[in-house]
């Protein structure tokens, strides 16, 4: 058993060695987390957890949380860092959550690996991160802002994938029965600067590896929430900004799972079921 542990870990390492260039400077995002202050959208995924567990009407024994924010999730289990290797054992849970940190992860696609082989036989693996609608509004203020005072544009937003990229990465992590599905909460802020200072105290401060290593102008965020404010302001003044959070549902392969029918092997037909007529389909007039 050992042997074959060692063996896991091992593999997991080799695999974090061969990822792409790196997204996240894990020292400042660690820097970051430390000084967080602000948890509502966790709580947000906190309360979404607890719903979607309710649905699955199942008992989980052995489950494991992947989150920087341990106290927020002691009522389900224990809880791990989202480091790039994983802390987790083959075949060992039924119940892996991804609470709100696979976007800053260098290689999303290992990440969900290694939660598919730490999962038992019809285990369930629910992620949550932040997707591709996010902070919209900032980052196309940013950008126009930069673009104006500076001529040019520095990385200042995570990037985020689009739900209908990632329920193929769980395909290709080696669950079945995939869904990707989001909700969007709007929040309302006074100005631009009150935004960004509140992204700081969620913890969600610029983290990307390829970001500047110096202050930005102060041209440029004026600049930016002068652009936020003319552009997103609702009619008390009040400027909105947009956190879409999309949640991945797999689970780990089983003979008692559904599966699609083959084609053509249905006992009854559509017509019957809907109690309607079934009509032939008009031939093409070729001669026109």
């Amino acid at each position: 058993m050992e042997d074959g542990l060692q063996s896991f870990h091992l593999s997991l390492i080799f695999r974090a060695m061969q990822t792409p260039p790196i997204l996240t400077d894990r020292t400042a995002l660690t820097r970051n987390r430390r000084r967080a202050t602000e948890f509502f959208l966790h709580e947000e995924v906190v309360t979404e957890v607890k719903e979607r567990l309710t649905e699955v009407n199942r008992t989980f024994t052995s489950p494991k949380i992947v989150s920087p924010f341990a106290d927020l999730w002691a009522w389900a289990g224990p809880v791990i860092a989202d480091d790039d290797v994983l802390a987790l054992t083959q075949a060992q849970n039924d119940l892996v959550i991804h609470a709100l940190c696979l976007h800053w992860a260098n290689d999303p696609v290992g990440q969900l690996v290694q939660c598919r082989q730490s999962l038992r036989a019809d285990g369930l693996f629910l992620g949550f991160l932040f997707g591709g609608q996010t902070l919209h509004e900032l980052r196309a203020c940013l950008a126009e802002a930069e673009a104006e005072v500076t001529g040019g544009l520095s990385p200042r937003v995570l990037p985020m994938a689009e739900i209908r990229d990632l329920g193929a990465l769980l395909q290709r992590a080696g669950f079945a029965l995939p869904v990707a599905d989001s909700f969007t909460k709007t929040v309302h802020y006074r100005n631009a600067m009150h935004l960004m200072g509140d992204l700081r105290k969620m913890g969600e401060g610029n983290a990307l590896a390829a970001r500047l290593r110096r202050p930005t102008a102060r041209r440029v965020m004026v600049r930016a929430a002068e652009i936020y404010q003319h552009q997103f302001a609702g009619e008390d003044g009040d400027i909105r900004a947009t956190f879409e959070i999309i949640c991945l549902t797999g689970w780990v392969p089983h003979e008692s799972q559904q599966k699609p029918l083959r084609p053509g092997s249905a006992a009854q037909r559509l017509a019957d079921a809907l109690n309607t007529a079934e009509l032939p389909l008009s031939q093409p007039d070729r001669d026109g």
